[in-house]
């Protein structure tokens, strides 16, 4: 695209007319970053700042700015959100801002993830703002979208490099494993989950690329850098579960085109034979372009059983999607 999609041909500003455009799933996910002190972090971490519940506050805010984009900025249009979600990562020196929105509609939700972001970062900086009033909000900026007549996008490096929304090829018979475990990242537990799906990958047939092993609050990152190299199959392991850092199925929300419910709910129905906690799993299945993602849970024995599952499956699913690709 060479010119402002918001100019007519006069140069005036004008609301882009989305009405033969068709309805997808679509979804975006933008991020930020609060910079401030040690000491302020550690007041948010311990909730200790004369405004109390600042995170909590501060991701409502994010929601509700969300949804009241098409009021803020003239020209966006007004749409039926299905979901936004705002989340935190704490360092020494700054608060990490992500927010994911998601829609079903004619036009994509860019807008409503950056703003969700910027209000939030707004208001974490008036809930510090009397121990720190040198804070500063910084580097809101887009980092992926799916959906939509353009297609998928996805911000490459690390200075910001924008690329076109290009159609990533996948290598038939490729796979990649993710491991999401801050403990095994860390170095401090040993991970057992990824070897063990790589070799049942190996054995069913598939060129594992690699398995890599990230912290929970580094999984939307790996799963959008596996994606640029084209994997036709990649299972994550761990990251499932319902405390506050387990945040795969979020992160491979934000990076699937379709979801595939009833492969989770079978894994999710395996699991139970076992072990009542199973019923606890979020784990998501879906398609991303060409590349079937799998959530599998991060012990042993649940990776086995979600195998178990996609054992005659995901071969099934794997030549559907190559298919439908091969066919436009």
């Amino acid at each position: 695209m060479n010119q402002l999609s918001h100019l007519d041909a006069d140069g005036r500003a004008r609301m882009v007319d989305v009405g033969n455009k068709p309805v997808t799933s679509r979804t975006a996910t933008a991020t930020g970053r609060l910079l401030t002190r040690s000491d302020v972090i550690a007041l948010v971490r311990a909730d200790d700042l004369p405004k109390a519940d600042v995170l909590a506050t501060a991701r409502i805010a994010g929601i509700s700015g969300a949804k009241r984009t098409s009021e803020l900025i003239p020209l966006c249009h007004a749409i039926a959100l299905s979901s936004v979600s705002v989340s935190f990562d704490l360092t020494e020196d700054w608060i990490l801002i992500s927010a994911t929105a998601r829609t079903s509609g004619q036009t994509g939700v860019e807008m409503e993830a950056l703003t969700a972001v910027a209000i939030a970062g707004l208001t974490l900086h008036d809930m510090v703002k009397a121990v720190d009033p040198a804070a500063t909000l910084s580097d809101v900026r887009l980092e992926t979208k799916t959906g939509g007549t353009r297609g998928n996008w996805t911000r490459t490096g690390t200075t910001g490099t924008r690329e076109e929304p290009t159609g990533i090829p996948v290598r038939a018979g490729s796979a990649a494993v993710i491991v999401s475990s801050t403990a095994a990242a860390a170095g401090t537990r040993e991970d057992t989950t990824g070897p063990h799906i790589a070799r049942w990958l190996t054995e069913h047939g598939y060129d594992v690329d690699a398995v890599s092993v990230v912290s929970d609050a580094s999984i939307g990152e790996e799963l959008q850098r596996v994606l640029a190299t084209g994997p036709s199959v990649l299972l994550t392991t761990g990251g499932t579960g319902v405390s506050p850092s387990d945040r795969t199925p979020e992160a491979t929300l934000a990076v699937i085109d379709r979801e595939l419910p009833g492969i989770a709910e079978a894994i999710r129905a395996r699991g139970l034979l076992a072990t009542p906690t199973a019923a606890l799993s979020r784990a998501i299945a879906g398609t991303a372009g060409g590349t079937v993602i799998v959530n599998l849970p991060g012990s042993v024995g649940g990776v086995r059983d979600g195998l178990a599952v996609l054992d005659g499956l995901l071969d099934h699913v794997v030549a559907q999607v190559r298919a439908e690709g091969s066919h436009g």
